[in-house]
């Protein structure tokens, strides 16, 4: 599939994304809409906390399907501080009210684990070791819900099962013999998907690498045993990849940055955001 494919794909997802959100909160029709005619309306965005923005692409689908003109003022990753204005908004007043929820609950839930991810990515920024987001996403929100991590300067693990194949603890429970399995997978699978195996111990680890996977997640691990695994990995494998992931929070992250792997997975930066507070005013 070409990279113009991909993103119409992208894209018819997203507007049905938002077209189905904004039916959520209409309903049948806003009653308010029902009372008088609309006239000419403009508003703006206002932050009442500090963050970074997300959520711009989904709104901008909106404004287009909508028929309202949007200007940001500050743009999909960008830090914002209290009472800056994040976007203008100009439309009819019917048109404006009516998506008002809309435009703020895709802002505020993006931008909140946008934020969140910016503080983890920060503090792991001198290490060169990269942040991956998971699986552990609110069903029916993962696009929308990776796509803010993103934006907070996190990099996307595997969308799903289909992206790249995940032996994890409960499928090793399945697996006689890993290197056989492996192998196999390998006349199996595409080309290009890469074979990760999760390892709760030095030892699994050591098997993994034997067996020649490509990636090995280093699960639930202290940052001394990673650190273990990364001394074998360097002697002896060194082109093997090595993720941590488990229990990794803002207090914890940093000692494993600094084991040596390459990368640090978390699904905390999603399920852990707490809303930051926008608020949208009519001028």
């Amino acid at each position: 599939m070409g990279k113009n494919s991909i993103r119409e794909n992208v894209g018819i997802m997203i507007e049905s994304f938002v077209k189905e959100a904004l039916a959520e909160d209409v309903g049948r029709g806003d009653l308010y809409a029902l009372v008088e005619p609309a006239v000419d309306a403009s508003a703006k965005i206002i932050a009442k906390s500090i963050g970074v923005v997300a959520g711009q692409t989904y709104i901008d689908v909106l404004a287009k399907l909508e028929g309202f003109q949007v200007e940001w003022l500050k743009n999909d990753g960008e830090s914002f501080l209290i009472g800056d204005i994040i976007a203008t908004f100009e439309a009819d007043s019917h048109t404006l009210l009516r998506c008002e929820r809309t435009i703020l609950d895709m802002l505020l839930h993006a931008s909140s684990i946008a934020t969140l991810t910016r503080k983890y990515v920060d503090l792991i920024e001198p290490y060169n070791v990269k942040l991956l987001d998971t699986r552990k996403t609110r069903p029916m929100l993962r696009i929308f819900e990776k796509y803010a991590t993103r934006m907070g300067g996190a990099v996307n693990h595997r969308m799903g099962l289909d992206d790249s194949l995940m032996i994890k603890d409960t499928h090793l429970k399945t697996i006689e013999n890993l290197a056989e399995y492996i192998e196999k997978a390998r006349r199996s699978i595409p080309f290009t998907a890469k074979i990760e195996v999760e390892a709760e111990t030095l030892y699994i680890a050591q098997e993994a690498m034997k067996a020649k996977c490509d990636i090995v997640m280093c699960d639930n691990m202290t940052p001394a045993q990673v650190e273990e695994v990364v001394a074998f990995r360097d002697e002896n494998y060194p082109h093997i990849l090595l993720e941590a992931s488990g229990n990794i929070s803002l207090e914890t992250i940093v000692s494993y940055a600094k084991t040596g792997v390459d990368a640090i997975s978390s699904g905390s930066m999603i399920h852990q955001a707490n809303w930051i507070d926008l608020s949208m005013k009519m001028d």
